[in-house]
């Protein structure tokens, strides 16, 4: 058997789609691609399990594209489904790069903007779609999308689509296309949920799994930071940007609140182009200040999870969990835009008193310990405010309790003594009492005095 690499040549693409993959800069296929192309050519339903920045856009992409070929009719004949408008588009960007030497039609939906264009866009003739669940099933009730004709469909990131609460609308859209079809399903986790998707979703599928589910690249050099409080993370994070040698950023905090504190501390504090992006940023917002990232026109991205998934952007540097999520793949998502096309990268987490649990279940998902280090003494550590304190409390009291139900807790409701019903003929008599008794104490106080 040869040792030598194998090369996009050996798979049965035409040659439009290998000179799209030697302009696109690929050189020899990732190990889902070798593994999944083969099989999606052979007409089989894949269940694919690998870690974001592993090339799997391209491993279901370029059979898609062999499969549909060039364009035909007016319908589309093929459905990629992506949880968030930002993969939806990331998608479409491999897409259309692979599909440069065709005429395939491809057109991308996703919400957050008025549906006349998309809805244009289809009726000018599709050979694939792109979309998000909510926008293809808005287009597909307002009679703009024929489904008859669609003889693939690519469910991408089903794990997110599980978080997010997809299930119902994966069904809706289930019902509404042909039961004869190609189905891919591509998760970065296998969870039970995605297991029983897969089962609701697949024919005899071949599984293809490059690592175990929920592994970290290791490209990704992980580092942990027990931190005391919120103030203590905005000064390490200052010393982390100025200290090492960070040329590109992605700073993922949990609420939207604090992504904009974090935001305004890094603007002060460094003179690099910094952006933040969460849900109530604009839509347009958003995805221009992606594009100065991806550009290099930005070198710190500030973002809750809303971009932890669908970002593909090449030499990131540094990815920091300002915060822990909470939703433990999400780990894997957030540090996997860095260390991606074999590039190495470093992923640094800060863990407050109340995260420490859910990090300790991260590196159970993960099945590894993330190295320690100490903050360091150019740091200043300041004392945790009170409020904050009680913050931390209290969750650590729901988790308590959450492991064991009958765990009361510093914070549990105390049940208040019950109070007497006094009526008001009562409270004068006992205010008459007890004047009544101030004068007998006064009267024998002075006949001792006498």
């Amino acid at each position: 058997m040869s040792n030598e690499p194998v090369g996009f040549d050996t798979f049965k693409l035409n040659r439009q789609l290998l000179d799209a993959v030697e302009s696109a800069g690929y050189k020899v296929p990732t190990p889902i691609q070798e593994k999944s192309i083969p099989l999606a050519l052979a007409g089989h339903d894949i269940l694919g399990i690998a870690q974001t920045g592993t090339g799997k856009t391209a491993a279901y992409i370029l059979p898609l594209l062999m499969k549909v070929k060039y364009a035909q009719g007016m319908h589309p004949r093929a459905l990629v489904l992506a949880p968030t408008r930002e993969l939806v588009m990331q998608i479409e960007g491999v897409a259309r790069q692979l599909a440069e030497n065709t005429d395939l039609r491809i057109v991308c939906l996703y919400g957050g903007l008025g549906p006349k264009t998309q809805i244009e866009q289809v009726a000018a003739g599709v050979d694939i779609l792109i979309s998000t669940t909510g926008r293809f099933l808005d287009l597909y009730r307002k009679g703009t999308i024929y489904t008859r004709d669609i003889k693939t469909m690519i469910l991408d990131e089903a794990d997110k689509m599980m978080d997010m609460g997809f299930m119902p609308q994966i069904r809706n859209i289930l019902e509404v296309i042909p039961s004869k079809r190609q189905n891919l399903l591509f998760s970065a986790t296998f969870s039970p949920r995605v297991d029983h998707l897969a089962a609701e979703f697949l024919e005899f599928p071949e599984r293809v799994e490059v690592t175990p589910s929920a592994t970290t690249a290791e490209t990704i050099g992980q580092i942990k930071y027990f931190v005391p409080n919120f103030r203590t993370k905005l000064y390490l994070l200052a010393h982390i940007l100025e200290k090492e040698e960070v040329s590109k950023a992605i700073i993922f905090i949990r609420s939207r609140k604090n992504a904009e504190e974090v935001f305004r501390y890094v603007r002060h504090k460094s003179s690099a182009e910094t952006r933040v992006i969460h849900a109530n940023k604009g839509q347009n917002t958003r995805i221009n200040s992606m594009e100065e990232f991806k550009s290099g026109a930005v070198d710190f991205l500030i973002a809750t999870d809303v971009a932890s998934r669908g970002l593909d952007v090449s030499m990131v540097s540094h990815v920091i969990n300002f915060d822990v999520p909470l939703i433990y793949e999400d780990y894997v998502h957030r540090i996997g835009r860095t260390g991606r096309a074999e590039q190495e990268g470093r992923a640094i987490t800060f863990i407050n008193p109340a995260e420490t649990w859910h990090f300790e279940k991260i590196e159970e998902l993960i099945r590894m310990e993330v190295e320690e280090n100490p903050i360091p003494k150019e740091v200043t550590i300041t004392e945790t405010p009170f409020e904050e304190k009680q913050a931390y409390e209290r969750e650590l009291d729901k988790i308590k309790q959450k492991e064991n139900p009958d765990y009361k807790g510093a914070f549990h409701e105390k049940k208040e003594k019950p109070r007497q019903n006094i009526g008001k003929g009562q409270k004068v008599k006992a205010k008459k009492s007890r004047a009544k008794r101030n004068r007998n104490q006064l009267k024998t106080k002075n006949q001792k005095n006498k």
